[in-house]
This record gives structure tokens, sequence and C-alpha cells, in this order.
């Protein structure tokens, strides 16, 4: 305070204090004229407000969102029947030669092409069978998916599922059992798809399940894992079956010249893991 800037409370040039710009202050603390407001422990003074806006400029701070359009969901089942179109007699005598499997194995998995990838392509499908994903099979066998694909399974369209459902891995391992008349269903890897599986057999209901694992030790450990999982949904228990020495999968496997006999005796000779149950007596 000052004679120039005196108290604007009790007008005198000091002891008293203000807050804010000196010719302009917000408030003020007087020394001398009581007010509601003490300030100070020991009796400072009495604050008095003056204005009710604070002197200083307040920064607010907008914030505002842009709402960017969503893409526009893929029809997969749509993208599916073009690239199955585009595939051609040419391509497909290629891939079936290079599989060993049946043009009519790949036509139930809706194989097709994709010149903008330059890949083969096979719809991911769920539990009802909607496609929700397409797997790409490069020509030099690199594997990978189209933006926007869920988890899926390899199933063949239009096709019931009967006593024993057969699960391998990929869907080159299903194309080669469907050409032997299995009811085959292709998980996406040897660990995936697992809640799909159990989705599919709530729906299905089949007596039992076989899984044709492949040979090496992902591959084992996954049917494992997969056969523990599944156990409980199916009556007739769960059979996880391994190709003959030197054999990979279920794929080479046919291509050994294993016919479905073969690929039934080693079902039926695997051990069928089952859940027991045992009654205990009321007391």
């Amino acid at each position: 305070m000052s004679r120039r800037h005196p108290c604007p409370i009790c007008e005198h040039p000091d002891w008293c204090m203000t807050i804010g710009p000196i010719d302009i202050p917000t408030a003020a603390i007087c020394a001398r004229i009581e007010s509601p407001k003490c300030v100070g422990t020991k009796g400072a003074g009495w604050l008095h407000r003056l204005r009710d806006d604070d002197w200083r400029r307040k920064l607010r701070t907008r914030r505002f969102s842009i709402d960017t359009p969503a893409e526009p969901a893929i029809n997969f089942d749509a993208l599916a029947v073009e690239c199955e179109s585009a595939l051609g007699p040419h391509r497909r005598g290629l891939l079936v030669k290079e599989l060993g499997v049946s043009v009519e194995s790949l036509s139930r998995l809706q194989v097709g092409w994709s010149e903008q990838h330059r890949s083969y392509t096979c719809p991911r499908r769920d539990a009802d069978g909607k496609t929700c994903g397409i797997r790409l099979r490069c020509i030099d066998g690199s594997k990978w998916a189209m933006k926007g694909s869920r988890q899926g399974l390899f199933l063949p369209r239009h096709s019931p599922l009967g006593h024993t459902l057969v699960v391998c891995e990929g869907p080159t391992d299903t194309a080669a059992l469907l050409m032997l008349c299995f009811d085959a269903v292709g998980r996406p890897s040897c660990t995936g798809g697992v809640e799909l599986l159990i989705e599919l057999l709530l729906r299905h209901q089949p007596h039992d399940v076989a899984i044709v694992a492949d040979a090496d030790t992902p591959g084992q450990h996954g049917a494992r894992d997969l056969a523990s999982r599944l156990v409980g949904y199916v009556p007739g228990g769960v059979r996880v079956v391994t190709p003959p020495v030197g054999v990979k999968d279920a794929r080479e496997w046919m291509q050994q010249r294993a016919d479905r006999l073969d690929i039934l005796n080693a079902i039926e000779a695997a051990s069928a893991l089952t859940l027991n149950y045992s009654r205990r007596a009321l007391v």
C-alpha cells in the first residue's frame, strides 16, 4: 500500500494489502476493518472481496472430438464368392496338382483367387457358417489374412456334420480329409479356434471327435490341449490321432497313399479321452 494507492477499505496507506491489479484490485486484506473472513492465525487482517472476476485472464481449454466416418463393414461372404469366380480352371488345376487334393474338396471350402493379393483364398467361417475373414496363400506358400479378417474355422459349405467330427489344422489338411469323405473342419492354427469349435459342437452335437494332429511338437501339444477342452461336449469322447512316423500332417498322410480305411483304423486304435462320472450314495 502507498499514499498514491491506499487501502480501498480503510483508506490508510499502510498495514493493508490488495490482490490483483493495483488500480482495480479484486480483493483486499484490511488490518483495521473487520469482515466475516479473518486471514491468518495471528489476525493479519480481514478479507474483503471487491470483484467477483479474477484479475488474471482465465484460459479455458475446450475439448472437442472430430467424428471420423467408420470404415464400412467388409462383406466377406460376397468377397469369397468374387474370389471363387476369379480362380479359373487354370489356377484351380495348378493348385490341385500342388496340394494333391480334389477339385470337389477345394470347391466345398470355396477356395478362390485374389488378383489384388496375387494369392489363393479360403474363407474363414464362424460356427454358423458365416464368412468372417479370408485366409490368403501366396504362390510361394506364405500365409496371412485379408485386412479386417477375424479368426474362424475352415468349414465346408452346405455340409451337415455327422456322427464323428474330424478336426485338423489349416485348410489344406481339411481339403485332404474332405476328399476321403470325412466330416472335417480345420482350425486356424495348432492353438486357435478352441471357442469356435466348442460352439460348433454345441450346435451340431456330434457323438465324438477325432483330432488329426500335426506330427511336430506344437501340433501334438495343441491337439492334447484341444482334446481336454472338447471332451466335456461330446458323449463319445475325443481321440488324438498322429500320422505315422515320417509323415508330418493329414495331407501328407493322404499323399503317402493312406485311404479312408487307414485313417478310420487309426482313429479306432487311438485311446478315447472321456469324462468319468462317479455316483456317490446319498446318506
